[in-house]
């Protein structure tokens, strides 16, 4: 018998465990938000709208890390294989969503001044940046001619969506407003499950 065919076959890695993670880290971010949500000083109106930014803050964030757990879903949904290298591109992404609690509070806190502001647009998009990179190295794995290599093309509207970042960022400095105008103007585009998948 050669050395070869002793050689043990092992499984392929299975995408069970990545979702199952990617889940749970995304589950904690959310809970984590959900938690520096605090409760108005006062009973009356008044007192609910002092804290409304910080509500509007959180729905803003939650409708972003809620867009990058569909669109987790469906890709990897669409792929048959993954390596070492898409769990690490995975946690990449985990890394940068795993920020957005802090940004959000800090930028709360300090009344939407701009490095806050700033921080917060960086904390958008860095997992844009990520997210790409997995769906790359998802695409080098499963092969062009893939399901999910003939769903996502070109990828258009990641490069639309991460040169609106930029933009905003560009925007924080002269109007931390405008800014968060052109992150929300992306959460809106990503806001319908990436239909290239879904077909």
């Amino acid at each position: 018998m050669s050395e070869e065919t002793a050689r043990p076959v092992l499984p392929a890695i299975g995408k069970g465990r990545l979702e199952a993670f990617s889940d749970g880290v995304i589950a904690i971010i959310i809970t984590i938000m959900v938690l520096e949500l605090h409760t108005p000083e006062g009973v009356d109106l008044h007192a609910l709208l002092d804290v409304g930014h910080t509500f509007l803050l959180y729905a803003l964030s939650f409708i972003y890390v809620g867009i990058y757990w569909n669109n987790h879903h469906h890709l990897l949904h669409a792929c048959h294989k993954i390596n070492g290298g898409a769990l690490w591109a995975n946690l990449h992404l985990l890394f940068w969503l795993s920020l957005v609690p802090f940004t959000t509070r800090w930028m709360g806190e300090s009344d939407f001044a701009t490095i806050p502001t700033a921080a917060y647009g960086l904390s958008l998009l860095m997992p844009s940046i990520a997210y790409s990179i997995l769906v790359k190295v998802l695409i080098a794995v499963n092969g062009r001619d893939s399901a999910v290599g003939r769903a996502i093309g070109s990828d258009v509207k990641g490069y639309i969506s991460t040169a609106i970042y930029i933009l905003g960022l560009a925007l924080t400095v002269w109007n931390s407003f405008a800014g968060i105008a052109c992150y929300v103007i992306v959460a809106l585009i990503w806001l319908v499950p990436d239909r290239r998948i879904e077909h």
